[in-house]
């Protein structure tokens, strides 16, 4: 990945800022880069709280209730099959393609980390690869090949992370 743009805002007070900013930039170019994706790109993350993403989630989905982490893709591109010409996507005056928006309830995912055993480092390198797996046209509203093919993906990419890590 050649030029990544990631705009990160945090809408609420952590004192993991830094660890939680680290992780996302991690996540997203390795996932960009396992799925290929070889042209410059923005992506614009906003860290918030249950509160913040409830209103996110009535606005967007008419769901009144927090989820852990919501995807705006800017395109409808197909899963696993980027684009071979990027031309059409990117911004004429940034010349970065904007794959779109995500949306991440730290508080959820620190409820989330302690529910399943595991780090908030973790989950929320999960939740920023499955969200970025979104922007490139992955989906799970299907409980069968759809939903396999992402998980797939997401566990991969996590792997990876978690070698690179370890080195």
């Amino acid at each position: 990945m050649q030029n990544l743009k990631i705009n990160l805002t945090f809408a609420c007070f952590t004192l993991q800022q830094y660890a939680v900013s680290s992780i996302i930039k991690k996540c997203i170019a390795q996932t960009l880069l396992m799925e290929k994706i070889s042209v410059p790109c923005e992506i614009n993350v906003l860290i918030t709280d249950d509160k913040g993403i409830q209103a996110i989630n009535k606005a967007s989905r008419d769901l009144d209730k927090p989820t852990d982490v919501l995807s705006f893709p800017m395109f409808q591109l197909e899963a696993g099959n980027p684009p071979e010409d990027w031309d059409v996507y990117l911004d004429p005056e940034t010349g970065l393609c904007p794959l779109g928006d995500m949306a991440i309830s730290l508080e959820r995912a620190v409820s989330q980390a302690k529910e399943f055993g595991h780090s908030v480092r973790r989950e929320v390198g999960y939740l920023t690869i499955h969200s970025v797996l979104h922007l490139l046209g992955y989906d799970h509203l299907d409980e069968g090949p759809q939903k396999a093919q992402m998980r797939s993906r997401e566990e991969a990419i996590a792997s990876s992370i978690a070698r690179m890590n370890r080195n």
